[in-house]
């Protein structure tokens, strides 16, 4: 029997998610830009989760937005490369979380998105990454995050 490795599309079809196609963007800007072998995504909030965690979604809600960021910021990589098994290393992941005041568990959030990246592309998918809370969001999505990737030239 042979061993197969799967495509990062296929891990993420095995988890039972889907890519969803690239949103444009909501203002005079791009979606990312790439400069020689990084690509750096503007922030990709989400259509399902709105309101404040703290308030109005629990910690497991916003692990659920999170992932669907990552999707998100996921079809944007795929948009640009091709295929994700172009992409040669997670560097960075900026979580931001429309949280009240009193919310303090940004990184368990940020968790749904980080693990999401590892399950995709293994050690590859570890990353640094930075988990804040904010005061308030575009059009009161729950999370947005920005992705910092290195891929194959």
């Amino acid at each position: 029997m042979v061993n197969q490795t799967l495509t990062p599309e296929e891990k993420i079809e095995n988890l039972g998610l889907k890519l969803k196609p690239v949103r444009k963007p909501a203002g005079n800007y791009v979606g990312y830009v790439r400069t020689g072998n990084l690509i750096y995504t503007s922030g990709q909030g989400v259509d399902e989760y709105h309101g404040k965690l703290g308030r109005d979604l629990d910690v497991e809600e916003g692990y659920l937005a999170s992932r669907q960021s990552m999707l998100n910021l996921l079809s944007v990589i795929k948009h640009e490369v091709g295929e994700l098994s172009k992409v040669k290393r997670i560097v960075k992941l900026l979580g931001f979380v429309n949280s009240t005041e009193m919310f303090t568990d940004q990184p368990k959030v940020m968790n749904g998105a980080s693990d999401l990246l590892v399950e995709v592309f293994g050690e590859k998918g570890k990353h640094a990454r930075s988990a804040v809370g904010m005061a308030q969001l575009p059009n009161n999505t729950a999370i947005e995050i920005e992705l910092v990737v290195e891929v194959e030239e």
